[in-house]
């Protein structure tokens, strides 16, 4: 699927249960990386409300997934320097959100092993945000716990969305736990 803006994954033996239940709200992918599926809704940041309800009215009914993180943005890329080049970009976009607050960047890479280190691109992007932020007299720090936000970003293959968490948005949504 090349336009998702939904990420799951899937606890084990939750493959099928996860299909019933994301399948009514969107257009479902299965990828070929384990427990990981791909979605496209209406809208990403909704359907976190959705399953908040499904799980108000039958508590096991998320049992069955292990991360759900919706995507703000999106990008192609195939190299590991594009790779850099549109994070960057797509990270710039959200820096006046983390004006004078704590973060921190998480990556979760899927595909490009060996050519994607996630802790380097994490120390890099969080570079990148904390000078965009003091260039503008904003400064943040990062902080690993309880930050005031997570900045997440999700690689499957070739394609990587990314997205900002708020502290209150990953105490109403205990599902996204973007790490």
């Amino acid at each position: 699927m090349r336009d998702w803006n939904v990420l799951v994954t899937v606890r084990d033996r939750g493959w099928g249960k996860a299909l019933r239940l994301l399948r009514p709200l969107g257009e479902v992918a299965e990828t070929h990386y384990y427990n990981v599926l791909l979605l496209r809704v209406e809208q990403p940041r909704r359907l976190l409300d959705t399953l908040l309800e499904r799980a108000a009215a039958d508590p096991a009914a998320l049992e069955c997934l292990a991360r759900v993180a919706p995507a703000d943005g999106s990008f192609e890329f195939q190299t590991r320097e594009e790779f850099e080049a549109r994070a960057s970009d797509a990270l710039r976009a959200m820096a006046p959100r983390l004006a004078g607050k704590s973060f921190h960047v998480r990556l979760h890479r899927r595909g490009f092993k060996g050519r994607i280190s996630g802790q380097a691109e994490e120390r890099a992007l969080s570079a990148l945000l904390l000078e965009e932020l003091r260039a503008a007299g904003t400064p943040a720090r990062i902080a690993f716990e309880d930050p005031d936000a997570v900045v997440a970003v999700e690689t499957v293959g070739t394609q990587a969305g990314v997205s900002l968490w708020t502290r209150e948005d990953l105490r109403r949504y205990p599902f996204l736990r973007p790490g």
